[in-house]
């Protein structure tokens, strides 16, 4: 291997290692209120949770626009600063992307690592990624998203120590210069061009089967969802972007074969870069019949999620695949939003209410389960099977006559 080439790292913490600190930050602008920013770091939160970090403190600051310097003003630096003098952390994650200016100058000023939330994003994907392709789609992401910013980073680089945020191109090697950076992409461009040739080749050479796709926000139960469906036994967990490569299962209901895929999660200001290096994978979903979009119903922002995930798919270019709203987490959504005096007509009266509103705002079919307890699954099976036969007979008529 030639001496300047980068490598990802995608080494865990060890078990017996203490969880890094951090501290996030999010800005408040004119366009957004204090709940709305509350509910961003929340999500911010989890992510470095599921990165592996304890979140010891949240700054937020209410500016009329981003510094271009610095992104906070010098007075919340110095809150910042003040509060780990009594209070050590080991980075600073902020709510929004950061140049390689302003990541540089507030290193500098806090003398921790400083991260943004798509370098966050694509830590986590580092971590996840099992398969060759998946491996090299977040490295060729890792490295778009660090080219743009390496001369402001050199010396943010310098003072790295591992840990979350460093998953990804190595340190020693992003000193170099920004040549070999634009080789390697050039490098991981072509080998993913050849994998995504086997992957076209490969849907190309499945049975004509009608395909259906679940995606949806990331943590609402697609995967305990495809468990129930096909009955396998994927990884579900309960942390962010659990599945990174897709899973596709031959399904065969009463003589009716399918194919189930599981997507990777949607999740707000999902970095482009990554959009663009899991092209291949977003194909399993560009090239389905049905798809099968999961909510997490007791979500107190599923409307957002659902409104994220629609405007994706919008620009993947399949907003108007024929789709089933799958409205997740019944179990969870009950226990959080029902006294437990109500009496059972007035909650099923609440549910169809629900169920119409859903219904009337999004213009496609809703069913409301729980993957978990299985409710309503058999109810969802019948209306999936419809969908697919229905499918059938426009796609290929000859073969729905077999059953």
């Amino acid at each position: 291997m030639q001496k300047n080439s980068f490598n990802i790292h995608t080494t865990h913490k060890l078990q017996n290692q203490e969880p890094e600190k951090a501290i996030m930050v999010g800005l408040i602008l004119p366009d957004q209120n204090e709940r709305q920013v509350t509910e961003h770091l929340d999500e911010l939160e989890f992510l470095a949770q599921t990165a592996g970090a304890i979140v010891i403190k949240r700054f937020t600051q209410r500016l009329p626009a981003i510094n271009s310097h610095s992104f906070i003003g010098s007075g919340k630096i110095d809150e910042i600063k003040n509060y780990m003098e009594h209070f050590p952390a080991d980075m600073v994650i902020f709510d929004d992307d950061l140049s390689g200016k302003q990541q540089n100058h507030l290193e500098s000023e806090l003398k921790v690592k400083i991260i943004d939330r798509s370098f966050l994003i694509l830590d986590i994907f580092a971590s996840r990624a099992q398969t060759a392709q998946a491996k090299t789609q977040v490295e060729l992401a890792q490295l778009q998203y660090i080219y743009p910013k390496l001369r402001g980073m050199w010396t943010h680089l310098e003072r790295q120590r591992g840990g979350i945020g460093m998953r990804g191109p190595g340190e020693q090697e992003i000193e170099t210069d920004r040549r070999i950076v634009k080789e390697k992409i050039s490098f991981l461009k072509k080998k993913l061009e050849k994998i995504d040739q086997q992957s076209v080749t490969q849907r190309k050479n499945r049975d004509e089967m009608i395909r259906v796709s679940l995606v949806g926000y990331t943590n609402v139960g697609k995967s305990t969802l495809m468990n129930v469906l096909s009955k396998s036994d994927l990884f579900a967990e309960n942390k962010l972007f659990a599945t990174l490569d897709t899973t596709v299962r031959k399904v065969v209901w009463e003589a009716m074969p399918f194919l189930l895929s599981d997507t990777v999660g949607f999740i707000r200001k999902l970095p482009h870069h990554l959009i663009e290096s899991f092209k291949s994978t977003l194909d399993e979903v560009r090239e389905s019949d049905i798809l099968l979009h999961v909510v997490d119903i007791s979500h107190p922002q599923y409307q957002d999620h659902v409104q994220t995930v629609l405007k994706t798919l919008e620009e993947l270019g399949v907003g108007d695949k024929p789709s089933i709203l799958i409205c997740n987490k019944m179990d969870a959504y009950r226990e959080h939003y029902f006294d437990a005096l109500l009496d059972a007509e007035t909650k099923n009266d609440l549910e169809n209410e629900l169920k119409r509103s859903i219904e009337n705002a999004y213009k496609v079919p809703v069913i409301f389960i729980s993957a978990k307890t299985q409710e309503n699954i058999e109810k969802l099976r019948a209306l999936l099977k419809e969908h697919i036969s229905r499918q059938y007979l426009i796609r290929y008529p000859y073969r729905s006559k077999t059953w």
